[in-house]
């Protein structure tokens, strides 16, 4: 089976999208992404039919660049977080009126197309290109399609941009620098070369440079807030549901099985670095009146406890991020989208310009309270089962890690219960507040049901994710 045929739909899909015109473009977008979504379903029952899908096709001979594409359990999880969160995202802007919608539509799907890649390549030039065509859309999407005030959305945009490629250009040197001793940019070459102490702790720190803006960590996040806040919910959904998790995925496939010894000896500085973020994204969280801006940092603290949980280097720590960050990408999506709905009627982000939402939307308020139980972690939930694992792979670290990260769980309730509290309870709005239209609940459901399934039956995913997991963890700990 050719895995290739899953990006050759997003890109057909982003030039069909593109020239279908302004009326057709969200459901051709829409079509493709379904598409995309069941191929992606046909693969992942290939491969536990056994079935090798992987790809290799010699692409440059100087330097040896092979298209070379890895379809393992790790990555197939990731497409499936690609695959099902494509089409929730553009259908959940059917509300909106799009301006040049065929450019809009067509520059999702061709993200969708570039984070495939990323998490499927295996050849580390192949593996950068896609990294950075990621980034083109997004930057396009934000830029042209965002809110608020023009100069500061520019400003807000491109710091971004700019902050992610200087990353990304250390990621490459690390790169030139491997390709130089091995010859090759094979992901499995990389993994065998015999590298260093100094060597494996520079080549550790630039990917750690690219991977910790695009996360982001701290005292790397300084782009985020503002561009959550400024993109459109799309591209917010985007960033946040399956852009961020490019660099946590890339922790574990490329930055600890390469450098290894470095990781070990470093481990306690960059687990503390993630639960550093907990705390502060849930601290920040606390003082916001932007229900956006509440989220952006919400998100920082929910992807801190997720990178210390890389960071642990052992299979509970790996596996555990890998399931939070599918909850994590479900469940911040729905938050976003809630918000948004709620701006549609509103026209406020200002959280207190709302309340009494509960008594005009009853189902619509119903479904926010079910996400905000899963951004809390209830038992349950998709997320309870991830950040659980993630905090027991910390205390076999350190108790004390594990005590501190899951501070996140507190502070998490207090403020999204707050928030809860202040939009959809008290007094009622005096604007008129409808309740979800089919297509809004269309896509609240969806996201509900994923969060709920997998909350109360993880099993097909930890099973899928398990095998290339401990694999990593073998190579680490050669």
């Amino acid at each position: 089976m050719d895995i290739s045929y899953l990006l050759i739909i997003l890109l057909v899909g982003a030039l069909a999208t593109f020239l279908a015109g302004d009326k057709v473009a969200s459901k051709v977008a829409l079509f493709f992404g379904l598409v995309s979504l069941g191929f992606t379903l046909y693969m992942l029952s290939l491969f536990n039919a056994g079935q090798n899908i992987d790809l290799n096709v010699a692409w440059v001979t100087k330097p040896v660049i092979s298209f070379s594409l890895k379809a393992d359990g790790l990555a197939l999880a990731m497409l499936l977080l690609n695959g099902i969160l494509t089409p929730i995202i553009i259908l959940s802007s059917f509300g909106n009126e799009v301006k040049s919608a065929k450019n809009f539509y067509a520059l999702v799907l061709f993200m969708s197309f570039a984070m495939a890649g990323t998490f499927l390549a295996s050849d580390g030039l192949l593996y950068y290109i896609f990294w950075e065509l990621a980034l083109i859309p997004i930057y396009f999407i934000a830029l042209i399609w965002g809110n608020g005030d023009a100069e500061e959305r520019k400003k807000a945009v491109v710091k971004f941009f700019i902050y992610t490629l200087a990353g990304s250009l250390f990621m490459l040197t690390a790169f030139i620098y491997m390709y130089g001793k091995a010859g090759s940019f094979q992901l499995d070459a990389l993994y065998n070369l015999d590298l260093s102490t100094t060597e494996q702790l520079w080549i550790f720190l630039a990917f750690f440079l690219a991977y910790a803006i695009k996360i982001p960590l701290i005292p790397f996040h300084t782009w985020q807030a503002s561009v959550y806040q400024k993109a459109p919910t799309v591209g917010t959904m985007l960033l946040s549901g399956i852009m961020l998790k490019m660099g946590l995925y890339s922790v574990i496939r490329w930055q600890l099985p390469i450098a290894p010894t470095a990781a070990k000896e470093y481990m306690d500085i960059f687990i503390g670095l993630g639960i550093a973020g907990v705390i502060y994204g849930s601290i920040v969280a606390l003082r916001q009146r932007d229900i956006k801006k509440l989220l952006a940092y919400s998100s920082l603290a929910h992807v801190g406890l997720i990178a210390a949980g890389t960071y642990t280097l052992n299979i509970d720590g790996f596996r555990g991020a890998v399931l939070q960050m599918m909850a994590h990408g479900f469940v911040v999506v729905g938050l976003f989208f809630a918000a948004e709905i709620i701006f549609r009627r509103l026209e406020t982000r200002n959280i207190s310009e709302m309340g009494g939402i509960r008594v005009q939307a009853p189902v619509f308020a119903s479904m926010f309270m079910i996400l905000v139980f899963a951004s809390v972690s209830l038992p349950s939930t998709f997320n309870f089962i991830g950040e659980f694992t993630v905090l027991y792979s910390l205390f076999q670290v350190n108790m004390w890690f594990s005590i501190i990260g899951g501070l996140t769980i507190i502070l998490g309730a207090y403020y999204m219960l707050k928030l809860y509290q202040h939009a959809m309870l008290g007094g009622t709005n005096t604007k008129i507040f409808k309740d979800v239209t089919f297509s809004e609940g269309l896509v609240m459901v969806s996201i509900i049901g994923v969060i709920m399934f997998f909350g109360l039956y993880p099993k097909p995913l930890t099973d899928l994710i398990t095998p290339s997991l401990e694999a990593i963890v073998l190579k680490i700990n050669r």
